[in-house]
This record gives structure tokens, C-alpha cells and sequence, in this order.
């Protein structure tokens, strides 16, 4: 993603000046798309500022939607080398596509859930060096799928999400999801979705045009940034290795 494509999104998140500290540190950052409107390419450009060359940043990838090739593919494409970064110890993917949870009464076992998970994240970071620690991001590609590793229970989801947000007051570091807005009828949100929402200090909503599609324009991004008490709407158009985020009219 150039500089002029990420300009207007790098603003909306308070991105656009700072690289270190980290200006997300401590914070919430939800993501929400729809079918139409794939919001991955946030994804994308938040992995791959968090890795920004010119600062000591750390990911923690958590991986329930893609392997780590799919990543490294994209990434590569936008300039960054995930191989790289994961050899010197800035991106640490734990890859949950195979994940089974227990049924029934049993919960979360620490042998094989996401109590284990939780510990592994913890372990990770605190290995870290304490410099570091506000400098971590932990970046969760796909809560749905997460739900669906839980064997449909969001009250496991949720209590994950609560033991990774402590870790953004533990810590200092921040916490990035994605989630699919649409697969749940207004009624049907689990309450992890909610949840999200209302912690969220950066709640991002990548949506179809209100107008329908449009050959040059793909959907419109809210940002509403509650540290800033700003919400900013424009425009993107996904092309091969780059996204152009413009406002309405000026593509």
C-alpha cells in the first residue's frame, strides 16, 4: 500500500505521524466487513505498519482464517517480508486452522483451547524484552471462524477477547480483530460481536456504497476514532498491490 493510498486511513487511526511509540499501544482496534465489502485489506496495512521497518514493533498473529503462505503472499506484495520478520523475531503466527474445542460441559481445557492460547500469547510476550512489551499488537484474522472453532459458543469467544484485553492493561499493547458483520441477523449477533463494539476504541466498518456498486469505487470505510472523538467516512478501490482510500468524488 503507497503513501498516498494509506494517507486518509493512516489519519483516521492517528497513524499518520508518529511510528514509535506505537500510537496504537493499549488500545482496541475492531474491524467489521461484509460479504460485499472485504475489510482484510485494514488488516493488511495495520500488520504491515506494525512491522515498519524504522520501528522495534512485535506482532502476535493469530490465524484462524489463512496460513501463514497466504499472509506472507500478501504482505510480500505490500513490501513486507513476514519469513523475514518471523526469522528475527518480530512476527510470531500461530497458525488455529485446525483448533477442535471440546463439546459439552467440559470448557476450554488448558491441554487444547484457548486457555492454552491464552497462555502461549502471554508466554510470548512476556519473553519478550520489557522495552517491547508497548510495542506488541495482537492481531486476530477472523472472529466468526473463531466461533466456529469453539463449536459455536460465544460466551468461549468472549472470555478470550476479556483475557486478551487485560493483556492491553497488563502489557501496554494492542488489540487488533476482524470480524463478518453480515453472516448475523440483526437479532442473532452473539454477544462477543457486541462486545467488540463497545470496547473498541477504533471501530472500523468497511461497507457497499449506499448508492450500489460502482465499477471504480468498491465500498466506503467508517473510522470512528473515540481517543480522537473523530469519525471519518471516504471511499476505497482495491487494486492489485495497492489500496486507494479517496473521498466521495474524488477518485
Amino acid at each position: 500500500m503507497n503513501q498516498r493510498s494509506s494517507n486518509l486511513l493512516d489519519e483516521a487511526l492517528g497513524l499518520d505521524q508518529v511510528i514509535e511509540p506505537w500510537p496504537l499501544r493499549g488500545r482496541v482496534v475492531a474491524i467489521e466487513d461484509q460479504v460485499e465489502t472485504s475489510g482484510s485489506f485494514v488488516l493488511h496495512h495495520l500488520l504491515k505498519r506494525s512491522l515498519s521497518p524504522n520501528s522495534s514493533n512485535v506482532t502476535i498473529f493469530i490465524a484462524f482464517s489463512q496460513p501463514f503462505s497466504h499472509y506472507d503472499r500478501i504482505l510480500r506484495k505490500l513490501g513486507c517480508n513476514l519469513v523475514s520478520q518471523r526469522d528475527n523475531s518480530r512476527f510470531f503466527f500461530f497458525d488455529m486452522l485446525k483448533l477442535q474445542c471440546p463439546d459439552g460441559d467440559e470448557g476450554i481445557t488448558p491441554e487444547g483451547g484457548f486457555i492454552a492460547l491464552y497462555g502461549k500469547i502471554h508466554k510470548t510476550i512476556s519473553a519478550l524484552p520489557e522495552i517491547s512489551w508497548k510495542n506488541v499488537s495482537i492481531i486476530i484474522d477472523d472472529l466468526s471462524l473463531m466461533e466456529v472453532a469453539a463449536n459455536g459458543s460465544s460466551d468461549y469467544v468472549l472470555d478470550f477477547l476479556h483475557y486478551c484485553r487485560t493483556l492491553t492493561s497488563e502489557f501496554d499493547c494492542s488489540l487488533i480483530t476482524l470480524n463478518h458483520e453480515d453472516i448475523y441477523s440483526s437479532e442473532d449477533r452473539p454477544t462477543f460481536f457486541i462486545q467488540m463494539e463497545y470496547i473498541a476504541d477504533i471501530l472500523i466498518k468497511a461497507e457497499p456504497l449506499a448508492t450500489g456498486l460502482a465499477t471504480d469505487v468498491h465500498g466506503q470505510l467508517t473510522v470512528s476514532n473515540k481517543g480522537r472523538n473523530k469519525v471519518s467516512n471516504f471511499h476505497f478501490k482495491v487494486k492489485e498491490n495497492v489500496v486507494e482510500c479517496f473521498y466521495p468524488g474524488r477518485s
